[in-house]
């Protein structure tokens, strides 16, 4: 269910309703709008009479909101939601670019690709800390140490960083060093994992499961938001089917369904989807022409020396080529969509 305030609601006005819902047992999520605060309400086990509600000063009207996502619902919320992240915006006017190495190899590796690619225009550094990989025998990251040289290089650059968070055992420490905490796809069901980032203020980018449908994508996010963190972006890293051609099949008529469904950023990661390099800069053109975002590659100096998924690393003449593009086609696209929402 959703409050909608009336467009001269004052501060108390909104905390008088959060109040009332309150003490009907249930949860209140204020959600500042452009023009007016509405207040999602969730908790509820059954129907709610819009009466107990409807009558509370400053309330305009009282709407039920139809789907099992509540708080990613755009029916909740019209407006898109803008992560911002330092002084990068996600979900805003721009295409944000992700961009790093699967893993934090070294200290001298993570300087000079954040040196690299920041030049070249990347909004923000990814690095993976804690790897979670097939084989328990492939290489599983650096952990603690690599955090800390993430943050030793952010300190350098001013580049945001985001790296994947495994389990409950390590989110103190991702919390203390890392700007965006990234959820893996084979942990989109952790929902102890999720209710503990629903804990936290850090953004949490949400990677969709091998084979989550929609609704189980959304509900994923659901968890976090319900535990009072909004600042969820949904990433797209491709699912898996029969097809053989590459990694797994990116599917990229989610992103305007998403874009329908939800008021939440959504970005699209042609490398992890496509796992060959070749095809990062064709997914990447047509991620940003399906509405994304913000895409999130992998870029290794020298991808045949990777610790992990050399193969679809791209270099760094790459990347400054994929930027060039996005920034030719990411206004033109942009535009469009601004205008058809």
């Amino acid at each position: 269910m959703l409050v909608v305030m009336k467009a001269d609601a004052t501060a108390e006005d909104v905390v008088r309703v959060c109040s009332a819902i309150e003490a009907l047992g249930l949860t209140a999520h204020p959600i500042p709008g452009q023009s007016r605060t509405a207040i999602g309400i969730t908790g509820n086990v059954g129907p709610v009479d819009p009466a107990q509600l409807s009558n509370v000063d400053g309330v305009k009207e009282v709407i039920r909101v139809t789907r099992p996502h509540k708080l990613t619902n755009r029916e909740m919320k019209p407006e898109d939601s803008v992560i911002r992240v330092g002084d990068v915006e996600i979900g805003g006017p721009d295409v944000v670019v992700f961009a790093g190495p699967c893993s934090v190899e070294s200290y001298e590796q993570m300087s000079v690709i954040a040196r690299e690619l920041k030049a070249r225009g990347a909004h923000l550094l990814r690095g993976g800390a804690f790897k979670p990989r097939t084989s328990p025998y492939s290489f599983q990251g650096l952990g603690e140490e690599g955090l800390e040289i993430l943050s030793a290089v952010r300190n350098e650059t001013g580049l945001p960083i985001v790296s994947e968070l495994l389990s409950t055992d390590e989110l103190d420490l991702v919390v203390e060093h890392v700007d965006v905490i990234q959820v893996g796809a084979r942990n989109m069901h952790n929902y102890a994992l999720l209710r503990a980032l629903g804990q936290t203020r850090k953004p949490v980018f949400l990677k969709r499961g091998l084979s989550a449908t929609l609704e189980e994508f959304l509900l994923a996010a659901e968890y976090i938001m319900a535990g009072g963190n909004p600042g969820v972006i949904l990433c797209e890293r491709g699912i898996r089917t029969f097809s053989t051609h590459c990694r797994f099949t990116l599917d990229l008529s989610i992103v305007p369904v998403l874009k329908r469904a939800t008021h939440l950023p959504v970005v699209v990661d042609p490398s992890h989807a496509t796992g060959q390099r070749d095809l990062v800069l064709p997914m990447t053109r047509a991620s940003v022409a399906a509405g994304a975002d913000g895409v999130m590659v992998e870029v290794h100096p020298e991808p045949e020396r990777a610790y992990s998924d050399g193969a679809q690393a791209i270099t760094l003449d790459m990347f400054e080529e994929l930027m060039t593009q996005v920034r030719q086609l990411g206004p033109l696209i942009r535009q469009r969509s601004a205008v058809s929402l």
